[in-house]
């Protein structure tokens, strides 16, 4: 015998009349029943009824639902990647041929403080919160003049991207030894012969921004693109705390050789090797660069830049790296390789052994590593994962019926219209799986490489639910009588694109615009468990999936 039941929850998002058995009778009949009807397991008759039989209220515990993601964690998340990002641009920029110089420049300005550890520890204490300061600044005013909404429209904008590809390619030309990136040195030497007189605490601080101004020609280059790649994530924080992560990296070893002006006899002396690291940068930088033209690419659906185009390039590039780590291949400014050192050797076997790892990709190998800076598996035109992958069954063929049904990763049928999709799940049965995405979203391409092709997801999400796939970066325009003004995402802007309207739906309804971000909902609009963000565990997103199938 079923119960009927209600859990409260906040407006369209709270869950209503779930059973707790609903194998045992159709809904329609229990919701039809009046209160009085409801069995209960205190009082119920016992005589022609075994013991046993009685219902245990310990399965209406299990039917709650329980909180499994929040879009909470999505941020700190994200912001924590962030940070991690930034602290790897500052370690590799501690070894570019325009840092590591300033060490004995660094030394030389802080001997004066041999004699003295107290005014030694305030000097270098002082000097480290100067070069934070100087990134963290620039970290803020990005945040401060474009703004969250502004830079999650930016993300998506092909001019935007396309702007980003040419600056990096730009800055991979200057790693290679074409030009010179540097400030102008009028600038550097004013604040350097300033830092010399003053002395003090001031000539600390100008001793600082002199050294972030003469590090600018190696340094440029890898904040851009951290600062390009914090910004799209759409937080308002992330770009100031990726220059926290990179001038923390860049401070705490700087000052410590300010404190220990010693320290610099056990340092290597420089040399080729700098220049070395400048140009496998230079390769790192070029491959990065293909992300942006990528997004442009997608979100502007010229069909450019296929998933295995994607892949050929990526594998020429490093293939090039690699050759060049063993010395096969020179550049201008290199030295001579007499022979092949330890690191160098271990680089070079890494590089091969990267390249060798994309080769099945471009014949559809998911490559879950580098899943979320590749183009979606939809535009590979070979792909042999397809001809293993389980076709559809009549009834999805049935049921995938309509103007807006599009084939997404794994051969999953999508409806990309929300009013089209719950018809077709009204009239199926069937829960509705809402996946708000983005042609350009990185997270999104992750988690179908990663998540979606698990065997018991993709059972889950071919069998159990219509899928219904909004796309908020999508720029075909509304027909002019769909138009309209809305104020959802911060500030009042017309809304004349089919991206702009999913983007505004998943804010008004849900109070969310990351991406990805996955709603299962009933015939009604209730959802049926909590919103999943961006989370690659596959035990959680099954249990997501199984919450919401369970609670239909």
């Amino acid at each position: 015998m079923g119960f009927s039941f209600s859990l409260e929850g906040t407006g369209e998002a709270g869950v209503t009349a779930m059973e707790t058995s609903p194998g045992e009778r159709p809904r329609e009949e229990i919701a039809d029943e009046p209160a009085t009807q409801l069995p209960d397991p205190e009082t119920v008759e016992k005589e022609d009824e075994p013991a046993t039989q009685v219902p245990d209220p310990e399965p209406a515990e299990k039917a709650e639902v329980r909180t499994i993601y929040t879009p909470e964690e999505t941020g700190d998340r994200s912001l924590g990647w962030t940070f991690i990002m930034g602290i790897l641009g500052g370690l590799l920029a501690m070894l570019t041929p325009c840092v590591f110089p300033m060490i004995p420049l660094t030394v030389s300005f802080f001997l004066r403080n041999a004699d003295n550890r107290t005014r030694a520890f305030r000097d270098a204490l002082f000097y480290g919160f100067t070069i934070i300061f100087a990134y963290v600044v620039l970290g803020l005013a990005i945040s401060v003049i474009f703004g969250p909404a502004t830079l999650n429209a930016l993300a998506t904008s092909p001019g935007f991207n396309i702007f980003f590809f040419a600056l990096l390619v730009f800055f991979a030309a200057s790693f290679f030894g074409a030009f010179e990136l540097t400030m102008p040195a009028s600038w550097s030497n004013a604040l350097d012969s300033k830092a010399d007189k003053t002395g003090g605490l001031i000539g600390v601080f100008l001793m600082g921004l002199t050294f972030v101004l003469v590090s600018f020609s190696c340094t440029g280059p890898i904040v851009g693109t951290l600062l390009v790649e914090a910004a799209i994530g759409g937080s308002v924080f992330a770009p100031a705390i990726g220059m926290l992560g990179f001038s923390l990296a860049l401070a705490i070893p700087f000052s410590l050789f300010a404190l220990f002006p010693t320290a610099l006899k056990s340092l290597p002396k420089s040399g080729g090797w700098m220049n070395a690291v400048k140009v496998v940068l230079g390769f790192i930088v070029l491959a990065f660069s293909l992300k942006f033209l990528s997004i442009a690419d997608a979100v502007g659906q010229w069909g450019i830049l296929d998933r295995e185009v994607f892949l050929v390039i990526w594998i020429a590039i490093f293939l090039l790296m690699g050759l060049y780590l063993i010395g096969k291949i020179k550049f201008a400014h290199d030295t001579e390789l007499k022979y092949l050192s330890v690191p160098r050797l271990m680089l070079a076997i890494a590089t091969f052994a990267f390249v060798l790892y994309m080769i099945p990709g471009l014949w559809g190998a998911p490559l879950r590593a580098i899943s979320s800076f590749l183009p979606s598996p939809v535009t590979q035109d070979f792909d042999l994962s397809r001809i293993t992958t389980q076709a559809p069954t009549n009834e999805s063929e049935t049921i995938y019926v309509g103007k807006s049904v599009q084939e997404g990763p794994h051969g999953l049928m999508a409806f990309t219209d929300y009013d089209e999709g719950m018809a077709a799940a009204r009239q199926a049965g069937k829960p509705v799986f809402l996946d708000f995405t983005g042609l350009g979203c990185a997270n999104c391409r992750r988690m179908e490489a990663n998540v979606w092709s698990d065997p018991r997801v993709l059972e889950k999400l071919r069998n159990d639910f219509v899928k219904i796939s909004l796309f908020v970066d999508d720029r075909t325009r509304l027909p002019e009588e769909e138009q309209f003004i809305s104020s959802a995402l911060g500030r009042e802007r017309r809304v004349s694109t089919i991206g702009q309207k999913w983007s505004v739906f998943q804010a008004e309804r849900y109070g969310a615009n990351t991406q990805p971000y996955y709603v299962i909902l009933d015939h009604e609009e209730n959802m049926l468990a909590p919103a999943y963000g961006y989370d690659t565990n596959v035990e959680r997103y099954l249990e997501f999936l199984t919450t919401g199938s369970n609670n239909f």
